[in-house]
């Protein structure tokens, strides 16, 4: 009776989107996968400089706010059927592979079908975005504890809840909530946070287009918020804000391109 080879199924973060902050782990992967499936918000530069010439790399971004969609179960499908033909597959993810990713749809298939796999960290946006604008996610006196959230159903957040965000010490991250910043501003507000917390808007986190804006609440009570761009935003919300005047170090270009979208085209040498 012949037995079949299975592959491996290597589920990384490639961190923010400096090329130079991915894991040398997932480095290593990526130097020797035979088969890359990438996230849109994925380096093109890590990949196109990294990846094996023979490597076949295939782009599975999702972009929701723009219509682009790759569905959650043709790449399920993909990693599937490239492990069984006895590949190395590396799904790659931006930032972290574990927070506020499709992870468990994922696992849960490979489990299913009894197919090997590794999860490796990566430095998610929010360690990022902190890093490149000087502002500590805890510090004393500041904030001594940190909570990633997300608004993408901004429905589902009671009354209670945005009571509970307006008056903590925590640093407050939000994921996926560009296009509801402006609520999010005036529910902080109306639940009466403290005008000299800030709010810091960070686009395109450690690239080369990196834009970061920073208000008080005091502020936003006569200033208007920046439009959401369709790019990807980090939203830092508390006390720690106020550090990034005193302590941002990355020089920031003035630019609304696309780090990610403009370089798509490296990626695609094999599909």
């Amino acid at each position: 009776m012949k037995i079949e080879k299975i592959g491996k199924v290597i589920l990384a973060g490639a961190g923010p989107g400096d090329p130079d902050l991915i894991s040398v782990k997932a480095l290593k992967y990526l130097q020797t996968a035979d088969v890359i499936l990438t996230d849109r918000l994925v380096s093109p530069e890590m990949i196109f400089n990294n990846a094996r010439k023979e490597a076949e790399v295939i782009y599975v971004g999702k972009q929701c706010s723009k219509g682009i969609h790759t569905p959650q179960e043709d790449i399920n499908n993909q990693m599937v059927r490239f492990a069984q033909q006895n590949k190395l597959v590396l799904r790659l993810k931006g930032g972290d592979a574990s927070l506020f990713s499709n992870i468990l749809d994922e696992l849960q298939v490979l489990k299913a079908n009894e197919i090997p796999y590794e999860i490796v960290p990566g430095i998610s946006a929010a360690f990022g975005a902190a890093a490149y604008t000087g502002i500590p996610l805890t510090a004393r006196e500041h904030a001594r504890g940190v909570r990633f959230l997300t608004l993408f159903d901004l429905h589902s957040v009671a009354p209670s809840q945005w009571k509970d965000w307006a008056k903590t010490d925590d640093t407050l991250v939000f994921y996926m909530s560009g296009q509801r910043l402006h609520q999010l501003a005036d529910y902080l507000l109306l639940n009466e946070i403290q005008s000299n917390k800030g709010i810091a808007v960070v686009q395109q986190a450690t690239t080369p287009f990196q834009k970061t804006t920073v208000f008080s609440f005091e502020e936003l009570k006569v200033k208007e918020l920046p439009q959401f761009e369709y790019v990807p935003t980090i939203l830092i919300v508390g006390n720690v804000v106020n550090l990034h005047k005193q302590y941002n170090w990355y020089k920031e270009q003035a630019t609304s391109n696309s780090y990610f979208d403009n370089h798509i085209i490296n990626i695609q040498h094999a599909s």
